[in-house]
């Protein structure tokens, strides 16, 4: 498998064209991904047997470099306390969901059910995503660097914030990125009470 397939399969840009908001996993049409990937639907379904190879392929694309991203903010903050560390993480959630991308974030934003097909891997995403905030969090607070009464809920908040605000939050109209600060402030206050 090499040209086109590797194009489809490691341009970050493609997961987005797989994962359009505009039409989500429901609406998913291999016509759609081929155009918007300017590439021939016939090509697209000799590397992508069926809808599902496809989402499949697609969601562990996207986990890899979610996990990839989230790894480099922590490794960078590694000597850091774990505020830090945390607001490092939140701040390049945001810059994935607004700026890398925006289509996903809607995704997960309003979850429609995922087919049977799906379900298990993206819980299996999600777990590998939650992680790595849930190590931080919990190491902040064991050495009382973070304060907060349940992570558990703390750390859904958090999640909520980041994946809507993937859908207001548009980098051109923040080119400063206060609007982006602001939401990493107000996210960290679920973990440092004053």
């Amino acid at each position: 498998m090499g040209g086109r397939h590797e194009a489809v399969s490691t341009d970050p840009m493609e997961v987005g064209r797989v994962f359009d908001a505009a039409f989500g996993y429901q609406g998913l049409r291999f016509e759609d991904v081929a155009e918007r990937s300017d590439i021939a639907k016939a090509t697209l379904y000799h590397y992508f047997p069926s809808k599902d190879a496809l989402v499949s392929a697609a969601l562990e694309k996207l986990t890899a470099d979610v996990l990839a991203h989230l790894g480099n903010a922590l490794d960078a903050t590694a000597d850091r306390p774990a505020p830090e560390q945390l607001r490092s993480l939140i701040s390049e959630q945001l810059r994935v969901l607004t700026v890398l991308y925006p289509e996903v974030g809607t995704l997960f934003s309003f979850p429609a059910p995922w087919p049977d097909e799906h379900g298990e891997s993206v819980k299996t995403m999600r777990r590998r995503h939650d992680r790595i905030f849930r190590e931080v969090v919990d190491r902040g607070i064991a050495s009382g660097e973070l304060d907060c009464p349940d992570p558990s809920v703390a750390l859904h908040c958090l999640h909520g914030i980041l994946n809507h605000a993937s859908i207001w939050l548009r980098p051109a109209a923040d080119p400063e990125g206060r609007t982006r600060e602001a939401v990493v402030d107000e996210s960290m206050r679920l973990f440092i009470r004053a």
